[in-house]
């Protein structure tokens, strides 16, 4: 059997002028990189803005297991079959982090025969927008420094600094440091830290800004840290905005690459979903929402985080409106939601498959809250049995959904356009009344509240009074109708990565708040959920090597 690697790199590619043209995009405003990936430029879509919106369709998925749900692939796969079926289709997919293609990974572009390419561009570095996104971020935390060691005009506490240094790389030993050792010439030592960069305040703001100008506003609005009598100091009193945004001017327009049948996609923006909101940008989403009759974007990690924010943070500040849902699951993964080990997977167990479907059941109930009609991708496996997807199927029937077989693995879109199909169904049907979980003047407490009862099946949150002093002080300062993003684990509807199928009755533990006041959320931290993930045992990376001159261990 070919790797993923292998199929990529046997596929023929289209000119990204040809691809680009497709859409309606014009060569003078394709900005190449190479031969099979560009940009779009500002000006041509700044021309677009009148024109309508197609239909958008969210892929998300149950609750990830070791064992891989194949939720990339199932959007790359689903955007394939609506082309085939004779739909004008664009896929928005998030591009990976080095941080999890060297650690557990090893690569996020799809797999099969449902693959964007160049894959191996697009795992490695791709355009340079995350190296934009950590020189913009690191810059600050530079002036903020620099500011300190001149005099510290603005009174900054160091004490209070709330910006962190980011690196695109899983490195446990930087959560936290000493910085400016060595004497008075390399300034004041302090703690500090580093997250990774796709949990940077940054990222989150390139993928929500809707055009440059908002894009130094939010850059602007960033509080860094506060004085001694606590009042908060921005980003926009350091004089830091403007650097900011000419650092991120190239990397705020959307990149172009294509599927490997030669179908549009614009990978653009990769915040975590487990850390940060977990959507690609909302400009490719706006954009190619103006260029095709239907989009399929993906939500990161299982429903209740990646879908929650998706509905919660970018719908609510994008104005987006989705028509329809996805819901990918795997017999394999509800398997292992039913108490079977890894390494037992391949056999097959009926009873295990019925006893995991709880899992995917929260998983449609929670959804089905947002008011948008959905429908169960299957991704297949070799090993799936007739019996166990007849389970699957049944199943989600008692709850007024239907499951699809999927096949996009092996066959592309042919295996997909029953789910092409249906969806289609659903988008045209009107049956989609969406609405966020929760309102804009509702307590932040509440908010959260919501999330983790109504999402997670939680009895309750808690934190200790300094944390709940901080939602108040947020309140206080004008920040109380400001969505939340929860970090929490993406293994679990609990804080515990441990509790599988959907447990409830649990209690969702608060370690403390994070304002993200140019990304316009708060940030709920929960559990052992750290923003610098570390390497495991036997990385990735250990793997990934050249071999006459060819890339081979990615995925």
């Amino acid at each position: 059997m070919k790797s993923d690697i292998e199929i990529a790199r046997a596929a023929t590619t289209t000119p990204i002028v040809d691809v680009a043209e497709k859409i309606g995009i014009p060569q003078s405003a394709v900005l190449n990189y190479g031969p099979t990936k560009a940009k779009v430029s500002m000006e041509f879509i700044e021309s677009l803005k009148d024109k309508p919106r197609g239909k958008l369709i969210l892929v998300t998925a149950m609750t990830p297991t070791p064992a891989g749900e194949g939720k990339t692939t199932t959007t790359v796969g689903l955007g394939d079959g609506l082309n085939a079926i004779g739909k004008k289709a664009i896929v928005c997919l998030r591009e990976p982090s080095l941080g999890p293609c060297f650690g557990m990974k090893g690569g996020a572009a799809g797999g099969g025969s449902a693959q964007v390419v160049p894959m191996e561009d697009i795992n490695l570095h791709f355009t340079g927008d995350f190296h934009a996104i950590g020189a913009a971020h690191n810059l600050l935390t530079a002036l903020i420094d620099n500011h300190i060691y001149w005099g510290n005009e603005l009174g900054i506490d160091v004490r209070r600094i709330a910006w962190k240094r980011v690196i695109d790389m899983n490195d446990r030993a930087l959560r936290q440091i000493t910085a400016a050792l060595g004497g008075p010439g390399n300034g004041y030592p302090r703690e500090a830290g580093f997250d990774i960069t796709v949990a940077s305040e940054v990222m989150a703001i390139l993928c929500l800004a809707m055009d440059l100008e908002d894009l130094e506003r939010r850059l602007g609005n960033i509080v860094i840290g506060y004085t001694r009598e606590k009042t908060p100091i921005t980003a926009a009193q350091l004089d830091a905005a403007g650097a900011m945004t000419v650092l991120l001017k190239d990397a705020l327009m959307p990149n172009l690459v294509q599927t490997l049948e030669n179908n549009p996609a614009f990978v653009h923006g990769g915040p975590f979903a487990n850390i940060a909101h977990g959507c690609n940008t909302v400009l490719a989403t706006d954009t190619a929402l103006r260029l095709g009759d239907y989009v399929v974007t993906e939500a990161g990690f299982g429903a209740d985080l990646g879908a929650e924010k998706f509905f919660d943070i970018k719908c609510r500040k994008a104005g987006l409106s989705p028509s329809a849902a996805v819901i990918v699951a795997t017999i394999r993964a509800l398997k292992m939601h039913g108490g079977v080990a890894k390494d037992d997977l391949s056999k097959e167990n009926v009873d295990a498959v019925k006893a995991g479907l709880s899992n995917l059941g929260r998983h449609i109930q929670n959804v089905k809250k947002f008011g948008v009609p959905l429908v169960v991708g299957v991704n297949n496996f070799t090993t799936d049995t007739p019996a166990e997807f007849a389970a699957v199927k049944e199943y989600c029937a008692t709850l007024g959904v239907e499951a699809i077989l999927c096949t996009h693995w092996a066959e592309g879109s042919k295996g997909t356009e029953a789910l092409a199909t249906k969806v289609v169904e659903l988008a045209e049907s009107g049956a989609a009344h969406f609405a966020p979980l929760y309102p804009d003047d509702m307590p932040l407490w509440d908010k959260v509240k919501t999330i983790a009862t109504n999402i997670y099946d939680a009895s309750e949150i808690t934190a200790d009074k300094a944390v709940r002093d901080q939602f108040k002080t947020f309140e206080e300062a004008g920040y109380g109708h400001f969505p939340i993003c929860m970090a929490k684990t993406q293994y679990s509807f609990s804080t515990d990565p441990n509790l599988k199928g959907a447990p409830s009755g649990h209690v969702v533990a608060i370690r403390e708040i994070r304002l993200s006041a140019g990304a316009e959320f708060i940030v709920v931290v929960t559990g052992d959920i750290m923003t610098m993930p570390g390497l495991p045992r036997v990385p990735a990376a250990n793997t990934i090597k050249l071999e006459n001159g060819e890339v081979v261990g990615l995925f």
